[in-house]
């Protein structure tokens, strides 16, 4: 469907390509990530919380 008051159909024509590479500021491993995971839902951490927790502190 397209918009009503426009010519054209919402698509975004500013979306940046996705990155397939790891950042080089990012020391952390996948497997330490995995650690950091599995320590925090033995805590009894809700997923929301553990992604909460790996936003703000992720050393």
């Amino acid at each position: 469907m397209g918009r009503m008051h426009a010519p054209g159909k919402g698509l975004s024509q500013s979306a940046l390509p996705y990155r397939h590479s790891v950042p080089t500021w990012l020391k952390l491993t996948s497997d330490d990530v995995k650690e950091q995971i599995y320590k925090l839902a033995k805590k009894g951490l809700t997923p929301s919380q553990i992604e909460e927790c790996g936003q703000k502190c992720p050393g």
